[in-house]
């Protein structure tokens, strides 16, 4: 794909899984979106998922895969369908874009392989290398690009995007970022610009983070010799401390709304200004993440050149 894709405005789609829980997807501890992908019956609430974004104007759709993650499905005593679902994650996204008849890429989602919005990778760096890599390795056919879902820290885009180089494939690389403006990790969005940037990378967008923590670092990304925006979340809080250790915690029942809430303020029109506003500080990469759904998309889209 051209490089320069995201030079240009471009709209991404909103949260896969928050948008599959509100559809009525019943969970599995916190397997969450992958028990879509591992349920057959799913399936086409997943496919239906993907259209209603690219209608709402996506110009990019992200595979469902941010808890078919090897750490997660092991949580959930689901290991064995890693494989299977990644495979299927792909095949459902493609099945989308071709029903649609409409140029989409889709983007290969690679989650962070520890827990999310957190720096703690823990000891074994090898084998979160190796997470990255069977899971990227499962994505990289029907894909144009990877995305890099949820970074929390600098080392955890090293490890990352020497999985990616292997595969000979460009990536947008999401980063999380507190209210605060910081990674989890304490580290700063321009230094991990300066130190991890390639000649893969296609842009950086803050990836599930809040329009406040969005607008803290505002003028710093202006300064970025690279494109950028974000998917804005519409939780409530995530608290520092928050963490996803076992399926006991959530129950069959479990959403992360449960423990993270829903910023009911961040609606259609509130969405829609954030935007049109973070567009005027140079932003072309506008999306949404969890809790955002089609119609927040679909307001957004008459902004696009």
């Amino acid at each position: 794909m051209n490089i320069d894709f995201f030079k240009k405005t471009r709209i991404l789609d909103g949260g896969m899984g928050q948008e599959l829980l509100n559809r009525g997807l019943k969970p599995k501890g916190t397997l969450w979106s992958a028990h879509a992908l591992i349920d057959e019956a799913c399936h086409q609430m997943v496919i239906d998922a993907h259209l209603d974004f690219i209608n709402a104007g996506a110009e990019v759709i992200v595979t469902t895969t941010f808890t078919a993650r090897r750490l997660r499905l092991i949580q959930n005593d689901s290991e064995k369908y890693f494989e299977k679902i990644n495979i299927k994650a792909v095949e459902l996204a493609q099945k989308a874009r071709d029903i649609s008849k409409k140029d989409v890429l889709i983007a290969g989602g690679l989650p962070g392989q520890k827990q999310t919005y957190s720096a703690d990778l823990g000891k074994d760096l090898d084998l979160i290398e190796k997470n990255f890599y069977d899971q990227a390795k499962l994505l990289k056919h029907g894909i144009d690009f990877f995305y890099l879902d949820v970074m929390s820290s600098g080392l955890e885009c090293e490890i990352a995007l020497k999985v990616i180089e292997t595969f000979n494939l460009p990536v947008l690389v999401g980063i999380h970022l507190r209210d605060n403006g910081h990674l989890p990790s304490g580290e700063k969005i321009n230094d991990i610009v300066k130190k991890y940037k390639n000649n893969n990378w296609l842009g950086v967008i803050m990836a599930c983070i809040s329009p406040k923590a969005y607008e803290v670092v505002a003028k710093d990304l202006q300064q970025l010799d690279i494109s950028y925006g974000f998917k804005l979340n519409a939780f409530k809080k995530i608290p520092e401390d928050y963490t996803v250790a076992s399926k006991d915690q959530w129950g069959d029942a479990g959403n992360p709304t449960t423990v993270l809430g829903k910023n009911t303020d961040l609606n259609e029109s509130r969405f829609y200004e954030y935007v049109k506003k973070f567009m005027k500080n140079g932003a072309t990469i506008l999306g949404g993440c969890c809790e955002i759904r089609p119609s927040h998309i679909k307001a957004i889209s008459s902004l696009k050149n």
